[in-house]
């Protein structure tokens, strides 16, 4: 799960991580008072949505379209000038694709004079099982270039979960990041605070970007992404109170109600199988035969006729869907509730669009003879190669 930039900012606060001074807004009204209590001379009006690249991604409206969605405002009129602009405008940047996304939130924070702009964050490496902390000299922007230009200016390592966080960490980052003396303690003391923040919140990830030295000989974190390990929200209901539907997929939120593991995906044919591996390998052979996948659907091996109904509901709601495979290998899973939660769904929706269903193990003849005395228009398959060339060929990308 993510979460804003202005909300990153206060957990960072809660654990002593030195952030600038800002105030969320959701109506224009509110930026008068908010530049007021940030107070000046520089102010920064951010556009709050989740995805990187805001400062370089352009509004749908004329009026915004070059300005991006961060900006330095000199004086109040200026930020109110600024928020009525960007605020329920959609802002595309290179992470939210063409489509973009509607900017309903905006933080102002005080502007900063920077000296130098470092990258430094934290996320899961599951190569080791370990919490990694990725840090470089070349913060900013462009980070993602530099991976690519100048990777030997990206240092990474990881902590060992059984002594966690030690002085010396905290050394290493100070070195990757070019910074000694006082600069080199601040980062020392910086590197102990966002790996306890880390572990304890049960983030997935948490990147600064950039991390500044002010113009006061200050590190200063002047940007904060944050996202959680979805399995551990249970833990804490107040992270889970920070969520912004608004920024999720409908379906997937729909889904997560029903405890679906499900990604929206960009092709036409729907997928509805139960296991991980057997949902890739269903998504793969769509791809052989010269089509894309709409989703990633893992109804799980214990669900229920109510769970697979809802999945088969979630699945044809998508108006991009033109056909729909059902791929399913009954082992604790069983078919006679594949085939009665297909049924009840369509019998509440509907199917408008051409149903491929192949169907093996557990109860298979009973689930077949079920789907067979529904009446559904259904074209079954004999196995999972034979089932995707029949649902590439029902919606016509044969």
């Amino acid at each position: 799960m993510n979460i804003h930039e202005y909300q990153a900012k206060a957990l960072l606060r809660e654990f002593g991580v030195p952030v600038s001074r800002g105030v969320a807004i959701f109506r224009a009204s509110e930026a008068k008072a908010a530049a007021k209590e940030v107070g000046g001379p520089l102010w920064v009006v951010k556009s709050q949505i989740h995805a990187g690249g805001r400062g370089k991604g352009k509004f749908r409206e004329p009026e915004a379209l070059e300005k991006g969605g961060v900006r330095l405002a000199t004086s109040v009129g200026e930020v109110e000038d600024f928020v009525s602009q960007m605020l329920g405008n959609t802002l595309v940047t290179v992470q939210t694709g063409p489509a973009g996304k509607q900017v309903n939130r905006i933080y102002v924070e005080a502007g900063s004079h920077i000296v130098r702009e470092l990258y430094l964050s934290l996320l899961v490496d599951r190569g080791s099982g370990r919490v990694a902390f990725v840090a470089s000299t070349e913060g900013g922007m462009d980070i993602e270039e530099v991976a690519h230009r100048a990777p030997d200016r990206i240092v990474t390592f990881a902590v060992d979960p059984v002594t966690g966080i030690m002085p010396h960490h905290g050394r290493r980052v100070a070195e990757a990041l070019g910074l000694d003396g006082d600069l080199g303690k601040q980062a020392e003391d910086l590197t102990e605070r966002l790996y306890t923040c880390f572990i304890e919140k049960d983030m997935a990830l948490l990147e600064i970007n950039p991390l500044i030295v002010s113009s006061e000989g200050r590190l200063l974190c002047l940007d904060a992404k944050a996202s959680f390990d979805p399995n551990a929200l249970f833990r804490h209901p107040e992270i889970l109170a920070l969520r912004d539907e608004s920024e999720e997929d409908a379906k997937e939120i729909e889904a997560s109600r029903h405890d679906l593991s499900y990604i929206a995906l960009d092709g036409r044919i729907g997928c509805m199988v139960n296991g991980a591996g057997l949902a890739m390998a269903t998504m793969d052979i769509i791809k052989l035969h010269g089509a894309s996948p709409a989703n990633f659907l893992d109804v799980g091996g214990g669900a229920t006729k109510e769970k697979v109904a809802a999945a088969f509901k979630i699945i044809t709601a998508d108006p991009q869907v033109k056909g729909i495979l059902v791929n399913i290998f009954g082992g604790i899973m069983k078919c006679d509730v594949i085939a009665e939660g297909v049924i009840a769904a369509v019998k509440e929706v509907g199917l408008a669009v051409p149903l491929v269903v192949r169907l093996e193990g557990t109860n298979v003849e009973l689930g077949k003879a079920i789907i067979d005395k529904s009446g559904l228009d259904v074209v079954f398959a004999e196995d999972l190669d034979d089932a995707a060339q029949k649902i590439v060929e029902a919606v016509g990308e044969a």
